[in-house]
């Protein structure tokens, strides 16, 4: 799950966040495509971290921000002769039928992931050594230039399956342990459309957002199974489906603590006013006095700010400036670093000229200013 803000440099005492991550990897791409004479000398990257934070979703992301190709190759699914080919006689000497999907074409772009590179055993390993060492299958085959190799996998720390790298492997990669962030999770939540109830909660709890401490053979809270609890809510409530049986999948996922933690949640969110009707000044405003409903009515606010049809966006940007003029500063702060994310950096900036050019945003910084910059710096 990636981030459009350029990221806090300090680099946390326990691992990389994705912003950063994907900032290294944005950087390793660009130095190789600006200099592709460097390829063999630009390290390939491993990622680790825990089941869930966002490792394999990170790399789809900036291929599809790149509109890059990206090969998937999930190495404990494979057999040594997937990597090297199939031997194939022929007169008196055996030719090698490679695989299809490792790309031929000199002038593409793209990343080769080898995801779960710790669950294949040794032997896999070893097989995949040459192609992300040499980038290179001996005479047979050899990456393109434009094509960068990345890895990731789970640590013998995260109660998953998880195989020691030899050091000759370990020795050629750029090693970046991951942490689960919850700051730019959320900026990636709102930016890719995830259910404005779950993006509250977290902001109300975030001690749920990432949580090993429990029965890890079941569902438990992960970047991963958040996205899937709101696709759950959704489809739920499309479908008008029992409230007892939601509140099963949803346990199923991120395991019951917190799923009757959410639900309770979202019961009491139910009751906030009609965030809607407010932004389009057809409602009188009321702002909740209960915390957890003050986190659902800014996330909701965000949500139909940018989700209502255009002809109506100057109504309720100008709504969205009535509801922050009645919030606390802690919570008009947060509602406005959220409704300034977009999915990609053009709408970033486009939602940045809305609302930091839009001629209420001067009184609105006297009155919110302060906890605006310190929100800002903090995220």
């Amino acid at each position: 799950m990636p981030t459009t803000e350029t990221p806090n440099p300090t680099l946390p005492a326990d691992g990389a966040t994705l912003a950063q991550a994907r900032t290294v990897i944005d950087h390793h791409l660009n130095s190789l495509w600006q200099h592709p004479e460097l390829a063999e000398q630009i390290p390939p990257m491993m990622l680790w971290g825990p089941p869930g934070v966002g490792k394999s979703s990170l790399i789809r992301d900036l291929c599809a921000a790149h509109d890059i190709g990206f090969v998937d190759i999930r190495l404990a699914q494979r057999e040594p002769i997937d990597l090297r080919g199939l031997p194939v006689p022929k007169d008196d000497a055996v030719h090698w039928l490679l695989s299809s999907e490792w790309p031929r074409d000199p002038d593409s772009r793209g990343i080769i992931l080898f995801d779960e590179l710790t669950a294949a055993d040794r032997s896999l390993q070893v097989a995949a050594y040459e192609l992300i060492l040499d980038r290179r299958l001996g005479d047979l085959y050899e990456v393109p230039a434009g094509w960068y190799i990345c890895a990731a996998g789970n640590r013998g720390t995260d109660r998953a399956v998880a195989m020691s790298l030899s050091s000759a492997l370990a020795n050629r990669f750029c090693h970046l342990d991951l942490i689960a962030d919850h700051a730019a999770w959320k900026r990636w939540a709102a930016a890719h459309g995830v259910h404005p109830d779950v993006i509250a909660f977290l902001d109300f709890r975030p001690e749920s957002f990432f949580d090993m401490s429990g029965d890890v053979e079941r569902g438990w809270p992960s970047p991963r199974t958040w996205e899937r609890v709101s696709t759950a809510v959704r489809l739920a409530d499309d479908a008008g489906l029992d409230a007892s049986c939601l509140r099963l999948q949803i346990a199923g996922l991120v395991g019951r603590g917190a799923a009757t933690e959410f639900l309770a949640f979202r019961g009491w969110a139910g009751d906030i006013p009609d965030v809607v009707a407010m932004l389009r000044g057809e409602a009188r405003i009321r702002i909740p006095r209960r915390a957890d409903q003050r986190y659902a009515l800014c996330a909701a606010m965000v949500h139909y700010l940018w989700q209502g049809a255009e002809a109506e966006r100057e109504q309720l940007i100008s709504g969205f400036f009535d509801i922050s003029e009645r919030l606390p500063s802690d919570f008009a702060a947060m509602a406005m670093i959220d409704a300034l994310t977009g999915p990609d950096p053009a709408t970033t900036r486009a939602r940045n000229d809305r609302l930091l050019g839009h001629p209420r945003f001067e009184a609105w910084t006297r009155q919110h200013g302060e906890a605006f910059v310190a929100q800002r710096v903090a995220a």
